[in-house]
């Protein structure tokens, strides 16, 4: 490491250092929680707990002709207004989450219910940052705590068990002007509710079933292996969450009506959720904002297949952790601390491949990576608390793994 190295590396510790102080005196909350089948009947009674008249619905075009409906008849049948917003994409944009707002304004609502994955959860989050700085544009949000002022109410409802969303600071958008991800980062983001209704989970198919699952053990995985952000309450909730989609994933995967396993794995997103809420994520989730950005890859597919890769990267640096998640899961109990950890990372390999998930993504072009690189760094460091801090070479190195599926 050259003594510029060493000299960044200095500074973004000292930084996650003074941050990870700094939060601790954070008004840290949680959403209240409801859970079980059935549950979306309460919106009707939180909307009324949160003073709200009228409340505008976000979500895609596919969910609204189908859960949206049954929702739009709970509003109904309960005299709630509402104005409806179903046009959100994948990986949705800045375009789309002003013109959420705009709905919002124009409609003269008062809350939100974001339904659906991630998207529509980030999108709907966005649009309430902006409804509280109108003056700002979306862009101009992105970054640490730069939102500053409570939001509206807003419903979170997961059709999902993966994102986290409906738990988290974060609202993840695409500049398509630059193809660029970008978050943003304020405790006001936090939903006032979740809704856990398991019911709503068990059309998925089973490749979203996969990956979303996946996309919840990388939260839970990055966040534990926090440098320095991590307190007991993310700790916990990372491991139950560990422990919980490696019993639930594949049964659920293998079984989609099974009730009960859906309703362990949306807590479990949950508490993964959480947990990189207080701890942050890493690297995956740098290299995987990319890929969401320049081919609008699945965020929970990206992550799938970079996990074990950047994982199989750290090395050493991991293995106390990983060792640990790899006993709680029960994927290897006895060995050496290197042995158990090399066998959590296979285990994850092997999950993968049994639910149909690739070992690469051929989609990666070469003439990108540098720029991949130069957008990955520059979101990780020195915010994400990352148990290696990847050089440029380092890091175009891992991405070529991913790309070649190695």
């Amino acid at each position: 490491m050259t003594n510029i190295d060493k000299a960044k590396l200095a500074y973004y510790r000292t930084f996650q250092g003074v941050f990870g102080v700094g939060e601790k005196f954070m008004p840290w909350r949680k959403p209240e929680l409801v859970t079980g089948a059935g549950s979306i009947r309460e919106i009707p009674r939180l909307l009324a707990e949160a003073g709200v008249k009228k409340v505008l619905l976000v979500t895609g075009p596919n969910i609204v002709k189908t859960i949206g409906k049954r929702i739009m008849a709970i509003l109904e049948a309960a005299g709630v207004s509402y104005a409806v917003f179903s046009e959100v994409e994948a990986n949705p944009s800045v375009t789309t989450a002003e013109r959420i707002y705009e709905r919002y304004r124009d409609n003269g609502c008062d809350g939100f219910i974001a339904l659906g994955g991630g998207s529509p959860m980030d999108a709907a989050k966005a649009a309430a940052a902006k409804s509280v700085r109108p003056e700002k544009k979306i862009t101009q949000l992105a970054g640490l705590l730069k939102v500053g002022r409570p939001l509206p109410p807003i419903i979170a409802i997961p059709t999902t068990s993966g994102t986290g969303s409906e738990t988290t600071v974060a609202a993840v958008i695409t500049d398509r002007e630059t193809n660029h991800k970008c978050a943003i980062m304020d405790l006001n983001l936090i939903p006032h509710y979740a809704i856990l209704d398991p019911e709503l989970t068990l059309g998925l198919p089973p490749r979203t079933t996969a990956t979303t699952g996946m996309d919840a053990l990388t939260h839970a995985v990055e966040a534990y292996l926090c440098w320095t952000y991590n307190t007991r309450e993310s700790i916990r909730d990372a491991e139950e969450a560990v422990q919980s989609i490696f019993v639930n994933l594949e049964k659920v995967y293998a079984h989609p009506e099974d009730l009960n396993g859906r309703q362990e794995m949306m807590i479990a997103a949950f508490k993964a959720g959480f947990a990189f809420t207080r701890s942050s994520v890493g690297n995956v989730h740098a290299i995987a904002h990319t890929l969401g950005g320049l081919y609008n890859t699945p965020h929970g597919l990206a992550n799938a297949v970079i996990l074990p890769i950047v994982l199989e990267d750290y090395g050493e640096a991991v293995y106390p952790k990983l060792a640990r998640l790899a006993e709680i899961a029960k994927v290897k109990t006895c060995g050496t601390t290197e042995e158990k950890a090399k066998e959590f990372i296979a285990e994850i390999r092997a999950m993968n491949k049994r639910m149909g998930i690739p070992e690469g993504l051929d989609v990666i072009k070469d003439q990108d990576i540098p720029q991949m690189v130069k957008w990955a760094l520059a979101e990780a460091n020195p915010v994400y608390p990352v148990p290696v801090v990847y050089t440029k070479e380092r890091c175009a190195s891992v991405i070529r793994r991913i790309q070649k599926g190695q």
